[in-house]
């Protein structure tokens, strides 16, 4: 009985609900698909009702749009290219015709087709942010990073506050110049617990490949008044859009100074929404290996990155915890910024990491600090200086000062 009457009810109502869609104007046919669309992720009655609107208005181009979009979200590309062709043939002029269009072929890895399509809107709307931040993301996806350099350029110029667009300016940075040298060198203060200063240069090469960044690096360390060498060797091979490695590792003669061994992984996602988060290992041999696990997450946000990263170092009596917090402001690319960080612990990325090897990072330390980075043309400068307060031996604090001088060549 109630399939009886479930099915005359059917009969009833169906076709009052056609009949009352057919009545419809096409502004409200359209609002109905945009609901079903974004509310109800019903792309098929949304489908069907954007055609029921085009029916009644064939030239309302925003409707077109939108089941061109409807199209490529629903996975129907030929239909989604087929209406995106038919409106150029109109010759349609629209700046979201050209994102559509555009961002169909993107997603489909038509990288060329994708720019020839953006090229073509930009003409028509030059100051269009959308425009030039997708052209940039075509661009950087061909691994055409100093085209895309300068098309999120663009796009920062317009709206400096853009958090897609620093977030890629920043990953851009590291790609766009094939080789780049660097110097640093860094000087330590201790009021207690050493009686001579400390004094590290480091001097490194990094070559960008098809697979990622190799950077070679040589580190002379003078502490204790005495000397140390170390070479290091990092790469960052890129697996897919969203991921790829941290895979370092270092040696050294001078044990004390330095960790005679030094080995860590990382898996590195980019996320959406400008997320960006790792998960990986470090590990120091010494006289016994120390291991300790990292994670952090980072999230871009109009001019600035906010970072939280920690190390936990686990042995069989307890786990010892380390964290720092980071936030950088960019004033005008991704090599100008202003950072700022605290925290607690002490990590293995270090130049104190030395200090592991008698496990007072199981002991209370804080710090604090800031940094200054800006470039002129191919030239980065970086500044830099920190404040640690080090329980070294139990309820035994000192205090440290760190100064940080950088600079970088790209070529």
């Amino acid at each position: 009985m109630k399939i009886y009457f479930r099915s005359l009810a059917l009969l009833v109502f169906f076709p009052l609900q056609i009949f009352g869609q057919q009545n419809l104007s096409a502004e409200e046919l359209f609002q109905k698909a945009r609901t079903a669309a974004f509310e109800n992720k019903d792309y098929t009655t949304s489908i069907a009702l954007t055609q029921q609107a085009l029916e009644k208005s064939p030239n309302y181009t925003d409707i077109s749009v939108f089941l061109g979009r409807l199209y490529t979200w629903n996975k129907d590309i030929d239909s989604a290219r087929a209406v995106f062709e038919g409106l150029a043939k109109r010759d349609v002029q629209d700046e979201d015709y050209f994102l559509a269009y555009a961002s169909l072929e993107y997603w489909n890895d038509q990288y060329a087709k994708s720019i020839e399509i953006l090229n073509k809107g930009l003409s028509y709307h030059p100051q269009s942010e959308a425009l030039w931040l997708l052209k940039a993301k075509v661009l950087y996806a061909d691994n055409q990073f100093e085209e895309s350099e300068k098309a999120i350029k663009a796009t920062l110029a317009i709206n400096p506050k853009n958090t897609e667009a620093n977030s890629l300016a920043v990953k851009i940075n590291e790609l766009t110049s094939k080789n780049a040298v660097s110097i640093t060198y860094n000087y330590s203060h201790f009021d207690k617990q050493f009686d001579d200063d400390w004094h590290i240069v480091g001097v490194s090469y990094k070559r960008v490949t098809p697979i990622g960044s190799v950077i070679l690096r040589g580190n002379y360390a003078n502490k204790f008044a005495q000397n140390g060498t170390q070479i290091e060797l990092e790469a960052y091979p890129r697996l897919s859009k969203m991921f790829y490695l941290y895979v370092g590792g270092a040696y050294s003669g001078d044990v004390g100074l330095f960790p005679k061994y030094r080995t860590g992984i990382s898996l590195n996602a980019n996320l959406p929404h400008s997320f960006e988060a790792e998960i990986g290992y470090r590990q120091l041999y010494f006289s016994s290996n120390i291991w300790m696990y990292t994670a952090s997450v980072g999230k871009y946000y109009k001019n600035f990155w906010f970072n939280l990263r920690t190390y936990i170092t686990p042995d069989n009596k307890n786990i010892s915890h380390s964290y720092t917090g980071t936030i950088r402001y960019y004033t005008k690319s991704a090599q100008d910024y202003i950072a700022f960080q605290i925290g607690t612990g002490i990590s293995p990325e270090e130049n104190r990491n030395n200090l592991l090897e008698n496990e007072t990072y199981k002991l209370k330390t804080f710090k604090i600090g800031a940094e200054y980075n800006f470039s002129v043309k191919k030239n980065a400068f970086s500044l830099g200086t920190m404040y640690y307060n080090q329980e070294y031996l139990p309820n035994t604090k000192g205090n440290q000062f760190d100064v940080t001088l950088g600079y970088t060549r790209k070529f």
